[in-house]
């Protein structure tokens, strides 16, 4: 197990995650190196990892698994694609294949269900979201990082013409690369946005909003996607940014944490926010929920 060290949401780490995001596509190895442990650090302000059963939601390759094992959590990793499982070689031990919509698991099973930039290519982001908060266990957190498609980074390697349209962007990728875009608008990538994941983890039974932050800018950037925690619309904990958290709640308690919470970075393509317990939400986020009982 190694010590995290604390996370601190200021501009260096930003700058830091940008200079990393700039050899996505040369060396995603080492981008998803940096992002898996930046995002297990910001996990880590929410739950202590250590012991905890944790499910990474459409994990691929198995970067964050390992992060969060390094953290000393029970890790495992559920994906729809045994390719991607195996991207890096051998798939992580604990990997399994099954569908985001109908997860492996059993109601209650984990502590924490972790997702990070799976929610927009996923046609039914709010079964998704529901999913995840089932096999939370009550109390738990629910992690989802996503982006956001009102973000100059939505429309991925089509961006910033999908603000034009999906279906447009995507035709002129493939005029301009001979080939179709990999996240094709429609099938493998759907428009998501901050404000309707915020408001799936307002409206879910057994879910609180803990938390929502901009995933990859600075802390002060925060008030962009303020949170309203009234207990009586917030069932759960959630944070996210546009990372979302949400932790279970059991019948009456109605807490308030940070990210699973999980923090969302609404602006920035991968986004995430900390703010829900046993509860998910939309957009570049990250959140954590918590489930309620009875």
């Amino acid at each position: 197990m190694r010590n995290i060290r604390p996370f601190r949401a200021d501009l260096a780490r930003s700058v830091r995650l940008f200079r990393a995001f700039r050899t996505e596509q040369a060396d995603p190895s080492s981008y998803y190196s940096v992002l898996a442990r930046d995002t297990i650090r910001q996990l880590s302000q929410y739950v202590d990892l250590n012991g905890r059963l944790v499910v990474d939601v459409g994990g691929g390759p198995g970067f964050f698994v390992r992060e969060l094992r390094d953290a000393g959590a029970r890790a495992v990793c559920v994906d729809t694609d045994s390719g991607e499982l195996a991207a890096q070689g051998r798939p992580e031990a604990g990997s399994a294949v099954g569908s985001a919509l109908r997860l492996p698991l059993g109601s209650g099973a984990v502590d924490v269900s972790f997702s990070s930039n799976v929610l927009e290519h996923v046609g039914d982001w709010r079964a998704m979201l529901a999913e995840m908060v089932r096999v939370t266990r009550p109390e738990g957190i629910v992690f989802v990082a996503f982006t956001n498609w009102l973000s100059p980074w939505g429309g991925h390697e089509t961006s910033p013409w999908h603000y034009l349209g999906g279906e447009r962007a995507a035709s002129r990728y493939q005029r301009r690369h001979g080939r179709p875009p990999k996240n094709h608008y429609g099938h493998s990538l759907h428009p998501v946005s901050v404000a309707a994941a915020l408001g799936w983890a307002r409206s879910a039974d057994g879910v609180t909003l803990v938390d929502a932050v901009p995933r990859y800018l600075p802390g002060w950037t925060r008030p962009l996607l303020r949170v309203p925690r009234r207990a009586r619309q917030l069932p759960t904990t959630v944070a996210g940014a546009p990372q979302v958290g949400w932790r279970s709640r059991t019948r009456n308690t109605a807490t308030a944490t940070g990210r699973p919470a999980a923090r969302v970075p609404g602006w920035s393509r991968p986004g995430s926010m900390p703010g829900w317990r046993r509860k998910p939400c939309p957009g570049q986020m990250a959140g954590h929920w918590s489930r309620a009982v009875g």
